[in-house]
């Protein structure tokens, strides 16, 4: 029995891990799910797996974004869950640091997460329904050295989820944060012998943003932090 409150979804910056197992726990529950990457090519296993829709698009251009809404309204209809997994990051010394690299990164991290929470309200506020999630990471609470951009990037996504949260869940729209706080467990990244589950699994990343879509709203999460039971804090 399905008892998420939605009829659709959109997965913005899909790939093979935590969106990867939100697609597949969504398509169990019979929602449509429209996928979403830069390279599409990369999400054909999935989309064979679930029957999910896989749609072009560039987060940081906010036409493309335009464009990818109007799509997926026709194809499924307005989506009722809209979940950005999109970051960029790049790594080095502030002094080395290239600032167009930076400047894409920041895009990708947070003016495509805006775009996407624009498009997704344009469209939630008249039917007063709808849920977005949004991809956050130990980066958007505390920022490390050698990794200014993801730090920047994400902070300014956890201040667009709190600014989100607190003007959309008056009007009917759950809007929530989760922190990633960890590695998340991929064939490239195991756990060692000597530690296991010192990755997040992405299953059970996915299955607490079921938890959050299922949440009353007389009890809604606006953030949520998940880490492995070894990961210091």
């Amino acid at each position: 029995m399905n008892d998420i409150p939605y009829r659709s979804a959109l997965v913005i910056g899909a790939g093979t891990g935590i969106s990867a197992s939100v697609t597949r726990f969504l398509r169990a529950a019979n929602i449509p799910v429209v996928v979403a990457a830069r390279n599409i090519d990369k999400l054909a296993p999935l989309v064979t797996q679930t029957g999910a829709i896989a749609l072009p698009v560039d987060a940081t251009d906010a036409a493309q974004v335009e464009r990818l809404f109007a799509e997926t309204e026709a194809r499924i209809g307005a989506p009722e869950i809209v979940i950005y997994n999109a970051s960029g990051r790049v790594r080095g010394s502030i002094v080395d640091l290239d600032p167009a690299e930076v400047e894409q990164a920041v895009a990708v991290s947070a003016l495509g997460a805006f775009y996407a929470v624009q498009q997704a309200a344009k469209r939630m506020v008249p039917a007063a329904k709808g849920a977005i999630l949004l991809t956050g990471a130990t980066a958007g609470v505390k920022g490390f050295a050698l990794s200014a951009p993801f730090a920047m990037g994400k902070f300014a996504l956890r201040g667009l989820a709190q600014s989100a949260a607190r003007e959309l869940a008056p009007k009917g729209i759950h809007v929530a944060h989760i922190v990633i706080d960890g590695g998340v467990r991929a064939e490239h990244r195991a756990d060692p012998p000597d530690r296991p589950d010192s990755t997040l699994d992405p299953d059970a990343i996915a299955q607490s943003y079921l938890d959050l879509l299922r949440q009353h709203r007389s009890a809604w999460s606006w953030e949520l932090e998940v880490r492995p039971w070894v990961e210091n804090f």
